[in-house]
């Protein structure tokens, strides 16, 4: 789907805050709010917009212990592959894991109240998992960037 300046915009002002009317995105992008609400429901439709979601401040909820762990498996295969994920996904503390290149095969972000959640964390969950040959935890020490928005 080609997106014109018009849905570029939108897609913006969404992904900045996905909470105004179309009345008052109509107003922003200077479309009534028939071709507003159109170009969402396009948008939806095509995938390009697939959820909406409120995001949470982690100081206010007591989880801002970040950490990446890096994880090493013991095998490549599908099947430790496939395994890997089917767990990794179950766990609440783990926000994001994702599957690199390099030294790592998946580098997971842990949010947690302290050290010693994380501790838990690694000794009663992470480590159960089989076909795990090796972490490495990394811990935040400021948030320089966070954003969701994506530039069009």
């Amino acid at each position: 789907m080609m997106l014109d300046d018009k849905d570029k915009h939108l897609l913006k002002l969404l992904q900045t805050d996905s909470t105004p009317t179309t009345k008052a995105l109509s107003l922003k992008l200077d479309l009534s709010v028939t071709a507003v609400y159109e170009r969402i429901r396009k948008l939806e439709r095509e995938g390009i917009i697939s959820k909406y979601v409120a995001l949470l401040d982690r100081k206010k909820i007591d989880r801002n212990f970040v950490v990446f762990c890096h994880i090493k498996l013991m095998q490549h295969s599908r099947e430790f592959l496939t395994r890997f994920e089917t767990e990794v996904v179950k766990l609440d503390e783990v926000l994001e894991c994702f599957h690199v290149s390099g030294d790592y095969d998946y580098i997971l972000k842990v949010c947690v109240h302290d050290m010693e959640e994380y501790r838990q964390f690694m000794v009663t969950k992470l480590t159960t998992l089989q076909h795990i040959g090796s972490t490495q935890s990394s811990l935040m020490i400021a948030e320089v960037k966070n954003t969701t928005v994506f530039s069009l």
